[in-house]
């Protein structure tokens, strides 16, 4: 007190109406740099969370659920494992989705920490079903699980009548609570049986979100790469076709650029593990790395803070036929990746690439 009536000895002959004045001539307290610096640990810790339940929660759940069957909880493990039981084909029946869990506020520090932004180029008719092809996978797919997965960035608000959902692992839905965690979010299993229900048995305004890609395009994945893993992966078009739903093709400029990751050369010895692995347990185990929590400069398994831009194109429209011939896939393949390539070639300037930058398609 002694130092600011120092500062301001006008104050010591002045009436309450000085004091008054004086103090606000002082400098502000640092709130508003100490919000922000809040907000940023916030913003890490949202994100961290998704990897680490990504990573472990699934199988931390099981061998939680086990150990309390050698405790004095073994009636509770008994009940949850009688009601998953009854509950274990849900998520290839629609999901159990939650409009509370898709609009936590931890997700708007989930999308502001990169930050990711949803582009919407054209309408979507609630009368029609899609499949969205995404690409590319990424390490963890960031952009499809924030823009699909929960209402961050307001996809509910941009394609009224139109209920995404994000397809995954068709493993993560046998791991306990996991898979209850990635059903609250509207996220379901990668397989037919789950596709074909959403596609021809839950109405129309339904959008599967493929990641067409998957695990071996995430071997690839690095910082500055534009290619996907699309010239075999024919699948989600024959399926558009047995369905009658539209493709939409959609790309994330950025995603590739949250992690750095070590390439290893094909047929060595760490590439043949790599995919050895990756059809054993479905998913590519990549040697990759972020930042740590507390500083960029250092190591860790936090993601870099790089723009993740999704721009969803034009739908295709495409004719329903429950025996597609192989030249009628062909065709549709070869429209879809003409269409991905002129969405990438329209939009690459704006997001920090080069004229000269091409999408390669392996």
């Amino acid at each position: 007190m002694k130092t600011i009536l120092a500062a301001y000895p006008g104050v010591l002959k002045g009436t309450g109406c000085s004091i008054l004045s004086a103090l606000q001539d002082l400098p502000s307290a640092p709130w508003p740099a100490l919000r922000s610096k809040m907000e940023k640990h916030l913003q890490v810790i949202s994100v961290l969370q998704w990897v680490i339940s990504f990573l472990a929660m699934g199988a931390a759940g099981t061998v939680l659920l086990i150990y309390m069957f050698c405790t004095d909880l073994w009636v509770i493990a008994a009940m949850y494992t009688a009601w998953l039981i009854f509950d274990w084909n849900t998520p290839k029946q629609g999901g159990r989705r939650s409009s509370w869990v898709r609009n936590w506020t931890m997700w708007t520090y989930f999308r502001d920490y990169f930050p990711i932004r949803l582009i919407k180029t054209h309408n979507l008719l609630p009368s029609r079903n899609y499949i969205f092809g995404y690409h590319p996978h990424g390490i963890f797919s960031f952009g499809a699980f924030c823009n699909f997965g929960t209402e961050a960035t307001g996809f509910s608000k941009k394609f009224p009548g139109i209920k995404p959902s994000l397809a995954t692992l068709a493993g993560n839905f046998r791991m306990p609570v996991f898979r209850d965690y990635l059903m609250s979010g509207g996220i379901c299993p990668v397989n037919r049986n789950s596709i074909d229900y959403l596609l021809s048995q839950n109405g129309t305004g339904n959008a599967v979100v493929i990641v067409v890609g998957g695990a071996a395009e995430s071997l690839n994945c690095a910082p500055g790469k534009n290619s996907v893993t699309l010239n075999n992966r024919k699948g989600f078009v024959r399926l558009a076709l047995q369905q009658g739903s539209d493709l939409v093709p959609v790309y994330s400029f950025g995603e590739n650029d949250v992690y750095k990751q070590v390439i290893f050369e094909e047929r060595t010895w760490w590439r043949l593990a790599q995919k050895r692995l990756q059809k054993i347990i479905g998913f590519a185990p990549c040697l990759f790395h972020g930042c740590g929590f507390f500083s960029s400069d250092s190591w860790g398994m936090v993601p870099y803070n790089k723009p993740i831009t999704t721009i969803v194109g034009e739908p295709i429209t495409v004719p329903k036929i429950e025996q597609p011939p192989r030249d009628m896939v062909d065709l549709y393949h070869a429209m879809y990746i003409n269409s991905l390539t002129s969405l990438f070639d329209k939009y690459k300037t704006r997001f920090g690439l080069k004229e000269s930058d091409i999408l390669h398609i392996h």
